[in-house]
């Protein structure tokens, strides 16, 4: 498999360096200033303002960050959580109306650092202050991958297109020694636009938390009680940098070039003590722990595009990029027994992953004529990775020896070729978009240590359907369906059993089906003198969802593996709504109130069939107090998440925000993180051999000073809101 993805990168790069290249239009179309429903796009709302908070069509929902402060000071988790749809608690899990299987993309391509155990790292360490807006796509069409089941996040980067050389430069303070900053700066000279910034940032964090078990016997009846306490925290620091050139062969032909480069490196230590007694209150174990952990990841993307107008909305696309990204892990334990009392041992646990993606997209887009688009593509995504775990033990006081059951080598190969059409019309004031998508899916599984290898092949088609009806020029509605896939994470596949500490162990299952779910969506939007209204009814049906199991295994050892947990259902009401009040106040609010059935009776385990409904929303008040000050007040509440075995208690957090213009190029910011303090997370497992109540809060409470000044000169481009980055 290996050799075919060399190959298939190989004339991907022939096929770039052909004559018809480059993914962004050489020319774009002048912005619409107000409603109305435009040429070749199932309708849209645009909401006055520059830039527009929210746009709204069909396929995907953009919303405008440039106004978040927070987005000014922190992390991408921080100017996600004011995004509707959009759910990030505080430990960085991500979820789309409460469905975590989501597809993060980055001007329109995935990238390796957002998959896998690290997102969460990810999404709270990279610096928001580089995103323009987020698109939010629940409903793709066929010409999207249809990997996420809850659906697409993408983040759409600033770009600067005025000529000569402009920039600018950011400088945060924060808390407990917390900063960031960068630099970006871009150079415009007839057919070239040459782009480039660099970041960094440094974040100070911690937390502590409470793990209480209660086991049972067969009849019911109490054996053993538990207790895991930890506090800890620690370092995290991250480099950024990105480099792009634009160059227009001509009017209608355009090449572009990019390199991305990122670091994370994770440093932190925790204390934590178990203790174990019985029903009578006898000690049965206890021991003391002290971890410290590092990780580290480093990412390069190189990507070539190119793009050929033949006409009016007539072109030819390619893209390719390739990516390379080193995952290094270490987690040294020194562990202490108290009781039975025992000598103390040094574990050593060293992880290594090498994770490559190639990615070769072709889009061919034709009009038809009388407003009917024919577009139709092929798409590869190619995944070649390594997973390594070295495991050492020793007495304290002498050097680890590897321990060849705890260590293991797998390896991961996929490959997906995808071909996908779609055709739009429009019928008078109604317009229908359809679709259908056909993907092939090789994956190899190589687990080394154990020698075993097992293949999982399969073929799928991904329909999808959009239709929107204009009533007047200030309302329309909505319909769509679209059918999605979640698959496996790679580690989810592997058989071997990995050592977390004594009480608990992890293994994959290389015999995991991939999640389906059908989705369906009506919707209602409505703009009026700056006011606008969105309502979204959703229901969604999927099958095989892969969830988490936890089983006792004896002497009160916890496996937690994965598995297809049978079918699951859910449904919500979603409302948004954007618009001012007197005294220069904007607000943006948003509610979803769901309900989630999952039936898990397949799995055992006492596991049920269960349901339960949730409430979470957010809200933001903007006050333009002056032509120079800005205040803002942010409030989220997370809602309850149903698990195959329990559930995850509702999350809160408050931030506040305030910005002063010192001069057109000068500005400062000062904004203060969850400064009630709410933040925490609590959650709860049910099984007919034990029970599990976990409980913490993390250290979120951070105030920041911060400055920017922006340089250079010139008359902006119009970027239109150029919607193609998400479709790209």
């Amino acid at each position: 498999m290996r050799q075919r993805t060399l190959w298939l990168a190989a004339t991907a790069c022939a096929a770039v360096a052909g004559p018809a290249l480059a993914q962004t239009p050489a020319k774009p179309p002048p912005a619409k200033p107000s409603a109305e429903k435009a040429s070749g796009t199932v309708g849209e709302i645009v909401v006055e303002g520059a830039p527009p908070p929210v746009r709204v069509d069909a396929e995907k929902k953009s919303y405008s960050v440039s106004g978040d402060l927070q987005a000014t000071t922190g992390s991408i988790a921080d100017a996600l959580r004011n995004v509707p749809s959009v759910e990030v608690d505080v430990q960085g899990n991500l979820a789309i109306r409460g469905d975590s299987n989501v597809t993060i993309m980055i001007d329109g391509k995935p990238t390796g650092m957002f998959r896998g155990d690290g997102r969460a790292q990810a999404l709270q360490s990279l610096p928001a202050d580089q995103i323009d807006r987020v698109e939010v796509v629940t409903n793709p069409s066929a010409a999207y991958s249809p990997e996420g089941t809850g659906g697409i996040i993408n983040l759409v980067t600033k770009k600067t297109a005025k000529p000569g050389v402009n920039g600018s430069a950011r400088l945060n303070l924060g808390s407990e020694r917390r900063k960031n900053g960068g630099v970006n700066v871009s150079y415009r000279n007839g057919r070239f636009t040459y782009t480039a910034d660099a970041s960094a940032r440094r974040d100070v964090f911690g937390q502590h938390y409470t793990v209480d078990r209660e086991f049972f016997d067969a009849s019911g009846a109490t054996t053993a009680n538990e207790r895991r306490a930890s506090v800890g925290g620690g370092i995290g620091e991250m480099q950024s940098a990105r480099t792009g050139l634009d160059f227009d062969l001509d009017a209608d032909t355009r090449i572009t070039g990019g390199l991305r480069y990122q670091n994370i490196d994770f440093r932190a230590r925790n204390f934590e003590t178990l203790d174990r007694v019985s029903a009578g209150g006898l000690p049965l174990l206890a021991y003391d722990t002290t971890a410290d952990n590092r990780q580290g990841r480093r990412s390069v993307e190189a990507s070539l595009n190119g793009s050929h107008k033949f006409g009016e909305g007539h072109e030819l696309s390619v893209a390719f990029t390739n990516e390379r990204m080193d995952e290094d892990r270490s987690r040294v334990l020194l562990r202490n027994a108290r009781a039975p009392a025992g000598p103390t041992f040094l574990d050593d646990n060293e992880t290594r992953n090498r994770v490559g993606r190639t990615q070769l997209k072709v889009d061919y887009t034709r009009p038809l004529g009388d407003g009917v688009k024919l577009k139709l593509g092929y798409e590869f995504n190619g995944d070649d990775n390594d997973y390594r775990v070295v495991f050492g033990r020793s007495a304290a006081s002498a050097p680890a020896v590897i321990d060849p059951t705890r260590s293991n080598l797998f390896r991961f190969d996929q490959q997906i070729h995808a071909v996908y059409g779609t055709y739009e019309r429009p019928v008078g004031d109604l317009t229908v978009l359809g679709g259908l998508r056909v993907e092939s899916t090789q994956i190899d599984l190589d687990q080394v240590t154990q020698g075993r290898r097992d293949e999982n092949d399969y073929v799928r088609l991904y329909p999808s359907l959009h239709l929107g009806y204009r009533l007047d020029d200030t309302q329309q509605v909505s319909a769509s369906y679209s059918r999605r896939v979640q698959r496996p994470q790679p580690t989810d596949y592997n058989a071997f059993a990995v050592y977390f500490d004594p009480q608990n162990l992890f293994r994959g299952n290389p015999d995991l089906k991939p999640q389906t779910t059908d989705s369906f969506e009506l919707g209602y939007q409505y703009r009026k003198k700056g006011q606008t209204y969105l309502a979204t009814a959703y229901y969604r049906r999927g099958r095989d969802a892969v969830n988490d199991v936890f089983q006792d295994i004896g002497d009160g050892v916890i496996l937690q593996t994965r598995d297809n947990i049978g079918r699951f259902q859910a449904a919500g009401l979603e409302l948004v709504a954007n618009g001012r009040l007197p005294g220069k106040v904007t607000y943006n609010v948003s509610a979803n109130l769901g309900w989630n059935e999952i039936d898990a009776r397949p799995l055992g385990f006492g596991s049920t069939q269960r349901s339960a409904w949730s409430l979470g929303g957010r809200g933001t008040l903007s006050w333009q107090a002056t032509d120079k000050d800005f205040l803002q007040l942010q409030g989220y509440v997370f809602g309850k998440r149903l698990l195959s075995q329990g559930v995850s208690e509702p999350q809160k957090i408050l931030n506040l925000g305030y910005r002063h213009k010192f001069s057109d190029r000068l500005s400062g910011v000062v904004t203060a993180q969850d400064f009630l303090d709410l933040s925490g997370f609590e959650s709860r497992v049910v099984s007919p051999t034990f029970r599990e109540h976990s409980k913490g809060a993390p250290k979120n409470r951070t105030v920041y000073v911060g400055f920017t000044y922006t340089f250079g000169g010139g008359k902006a481009r119009d970027q239109a809101f150029d919607f193609g980055s998400g479709n790209d």
